[in-house]
């Protein structure tokens, strides 16, 4: 005999509505999500250029942005946090490159390259490579990440630049707030906060994987600085300078990140 006051099928259809109204309000939440998200898209897309100056190409609401996630990044900035390393075992044998812009110049010669320093005092001081090589030796082995979205654990060895800014006395330019890098032709050059460059893991590298950087990678000298994406770890090195005011930089100019830290 059926139980006339089985409660069953009124529960079935009660779970059923309660799902459908579940499925209506995560696509209702879904469509409504997409479309706050495309606006912005438009707004942003819309929005006016930055003024071209040392950062250019950014839309002024993104620049913006970046530059308070600067402020925000440099406020908790250490040299106690350091990038974190692994054993040389882990290292890639096959070290990919990840730009070749101001290394085009037929005419260059690791052979006659010498670094020019650009002092505060207006003087220049020319350091050749096997000046760079009498220095303390340091190496790391760490994650390199690139703003194009891939990171490989490669090998570095190097002189720190901590240790060469003071194997030159060069304090006083230390004491400034920006350092200006740049390759012999000028083709590519990068603009760093002093913090960073001083940071204990920064080396001006000329060896990858225990042998001398070859020309793709930036021979005879290149920067190594972890704390910062791919786009700042400029290849042969052939003038750096020293500023209170930012440097030019060649990614920060066609709008990308000027801190660019990670």
């Amino acid at each position: 005999m059926k139980n006339r006051f089985n409660k069953q099928p009124a529960e079935k259809i009660l779970s059923q509505k309660q799902i459908n109204r579940r499925n209506f309000i995560a696509f209702t939440g879904f469509i409504g999500l997409n479309a706050l998200a495309y606006g912005g898209w438009r707004w942003l897309y819309k929005s006016p250029e930055e003024t071209s100056g040392v950062t250019a190409g950014a839309r002024k609401p993104l620049r913006r942005a970046l530059n308070q996630n600067e402020l925000l990044l440099r406020k908790t900035f250490s040299n106690d946090h350091l990038v974190k390393t692994y054993p040389v075992s882990m290292a890639d044998p096959n070290v990919r490159v990840n730009s070749e812009i101001g290394m085009e110049d037929p005419g260059f010669d690791a052979k006659t390259w010498s670094l020019t320093i650009h002092k505060k005092d207006g003087s220049k001081l020319q350091v050749s490579l096997h000046d760079i090589l009498a220095l303390p030796k340091t190496e790391i082995v760490y994650d390199f990440k690139c703003v194009e979205g891939w990171d490989q654990i490669s090998h570095w060895g190097g002189v720190k630049f901590s240790d060469f800014i003071s194997h030159y006395n060069l304090q006083e330019e230390a004491a400034l707030q920006y350092v200006g890098m740049a390759t012999p032709d000028k083709a590519y050059y990068v603009g760093l906060d002093m913090p960073s460059a001083m940071h204990p893991q920064t080396l001006l590298a000329y060896e990858v994987n225990g042998k001398p950087l070859p020309m793709r990678h930036g021979q005879p000298l290149r920067l190594i600085i972890p704390v910062k994406y791919g786009i700042k770890n400029l290849k042969r090195i052939g003038t750096i300078s020293f500023s209170d005011e930012r440097p030019p930089d060649y990614w920060a100019e066609q709008g990308y990140d000027y801190y660019s830290g990670l």
